[in-house]
């Protein structure tokens, strides 16, 4: 183990803010700026995808942040935005830019091993960052960083075929420790072939003590559904715009607020029409994430109809969850594996199967129906995510876990 205030962390990631208030999921960076605050950290620098109007290299908290290029400004659309499954979904012409991205985060990051010093690597997905991460290792001299790599979900489920599985059982293999962010993927990762002598359950995490808290003095609107995600194929909205005529010819003063951006905005926006339930629904965009807490506060109901995507992308966890209960907000979810670990039926939420329309209807009439339900769903549930994802117990098992390996 390295000295007191001696670890330099080198994190890789492709979903970082782009800038100050930036609307993109901000977990590595709230779990990173953490790091830095480590009594055995000296440092940690982070590399991640330039973006037009982002800064090439700047400073944070602490936090050292360098951003490679990848491509002409303009069309560095691969990441951000959705992310990168998503884009690509969107957007067949963009598995060009892949070779483009891969290199020039290959290359940023050889050069900053050649001009820095790191004890670990934190790499964030296993592809392109944990992949990169080794091979990179790999042409330089001995010795190299030892690479911790976090699956989140969708690299870990989604990318299937042949080739992919066996460059994801290849880095799981080949990383010096793995983390996930379920018990789900922890099975998985191990039927890939995962060591699980190196492998750890530690999930992401949210400010439950300051920011994401229940709050007396704003009033909860018992008829406002709430929906905050990404807009893409994997989060199920489509079935929860199909459940809301039926909520509707019981509950007709009912509005569904739906919070987030993607690829499939459209084409929900469209839906809403074909259902003729638009004066209904609210199509709200992106919000700053200091602005999420309220709108889970002035929420009584939260929806997660998530799904398993028809190319295999699901959750990995539900970090959007344990958000909307530290809020004390009412939770209704599917029943992903990958939900089991934070969610207990009739316990701290709803749980209803996948892609049924008529069970996520009936669940959303019961705690319309009932409010205090709804409230006693909220209280227990903020309950169990204190004790266990506040980004205090969080960051600190990955800042144990990284001086273990430095």
């Amino acid at each position: 183990m390295n000295a007191p205030s001696s670890l330099k962390v080198l994190v890789l990631a492709s979903t970082f803010p782009r800038w100050q208030g930036d609307k993109e999921p901000p977990f590595v960076y709230e779990l990173s700026r953490r790091l830095v605050q480590h009594p055995h950290i000296a440092n940690v620098h982070v590399l991640a995808p330039h973006a037009q109007g982002a800064a090439l290299t700047e400073e944070w908290e602490g936090l050292k942040i360098t951003r490679f290029r990848y491509f002409f400004e303009k069309w560095q659309t691969l990441a951000y935005a959705g992310g990168i499954l998503a884009n690509l979904k969107q957007n067949r012409w963009r598995y060009a830019l892949v070779p483009f991205f891969m290199l020039g985060e290959a290359i940023a990051l050889w050069r900053l091993l050649r001009r820095e010093s790191f004890d670990v690597i934190h790499a964030h997905w296993l592809i392109p960052q944990g992949l990169i991460a080794l091979l990179v290792c790999k042409l330089l001299p001995r010795p190299v960083p030892k690479i911790l790599c976090t699956s989140h979900g969708g690299d870990l489920f989604a990318l299937r075929g042949k080739g992919l599985t066996q460059l994801k059982t290849y880095v799981l293999k080949n990383v010096s420790a793995m983390t996930v962010v379920s018990e789900a993927m922890f099975q998985e990762a191990l039927r890939l072939g995962a060591d699980a002598q190196k492998m750890y359950v530690i999930p992401m995490g949210v400010d439950v003590q300051t920011q994401f808290i229940p709050n007396a003095t704003c009033t909860r609107h018992a008829d406002s559904l709430l929906f905050v995600g990404r807009l893409v194929e994997k989060k199920g909205i489509h079935y929860l715009l199909q459940a809301m005529p039926t909520v509707l010819a019981r509950y007709p003063h009912v509005q569904l607020r739906i919070i987030g951006t993607g690829t499939e905005a459209k084409a929900l926006q469209d839906l809403a029409q074909q259902l003729q339930i638009v004066p209904h629904v609210q199509f709200i965009g992106a919000v700053e994430n200091k602005n999420l807490p309220q709108l889970y506060q002035s929420h009584a109901i939260v929806i997660f109809p998530s799904i398993i995507a028809n190319d295999g992308d699901r959750e990995g966890f539900g970090l959007v969850l344990v958000e909307a209960l530290g809020c004390e907000c009412a939770v209704i979810a599917t029943d992903l594996p990958a939900m089991q670990d934070i969610l207990q039926d009739q316990q701290t939420a709803l749980i209803v199967p996948q892609r049924d329309v008529s069970a996520l209807a009936e669940a959303l009439c019961t705690l319309l129906a009932n409010p205090a339900k709804a409230r006693q769903l909220g209280e227990q549930g903020r309950q169990f995510v204190v004790a266990r994802y506040d980004w205090q117990i969080i960051a600190q098992r990955y800042g144990q876990l990284l001086v273990e390996m430095g």
